[in-house]
């Protein structure tokens, strides 16, 4: 359940500086960078993805006020890995290592995604 601090650890299969594919919404088909992420709500923000335009009033007399355009959080279900070795969108497994530690793997090429 999002937001409820149940499972305080989650296991990610979207993280920061991944290239992802856009499924649904307006901004579908497009491909971009990951730059955060937010476990808690289950979403991303994209880099040029789903912007929204923030006012911000002048702090002094003599300024003018800016309009700042910044990346909105999209839901983690609208989004696709993009695997850097095949270039496809892909769905993402773990595959044990050495030492017990969990990798991400490609389902559709089986190779592994390095974090």
């Amino acid at each position: 359940m999002p937001g409820s601090d149940v499972c305080s650890f989650i296991k990610m299969k979207i993280k920061t500086n991944d290239t992802v594919r856009i499924l649904a919404g307006a901004s579908r088909g497009k491909t971009g960078k990951v730059l955060q992420v937010l476990p808690k709500i289950d979403r991303a923000s994209v880099e040029g993805i789903n912007l929204r335009t923030k006012n911000l009033k002048s702090r002094r007399g003599g300024e003018k006020g800016q309009r700042i355009n910044f990346p909105a959080p999209v839901h983690l279900s609208n989004l696709a890995l993009v695997c850097p070795k095949c270039g496809k969108n892909t769905r993402v497994g773990f595959k044990k290592i050495a030492d017990n530690k969990k990798i991400r793997q490609c389902k559709k090429c089986q190779e592994l995604i390095e974090a």
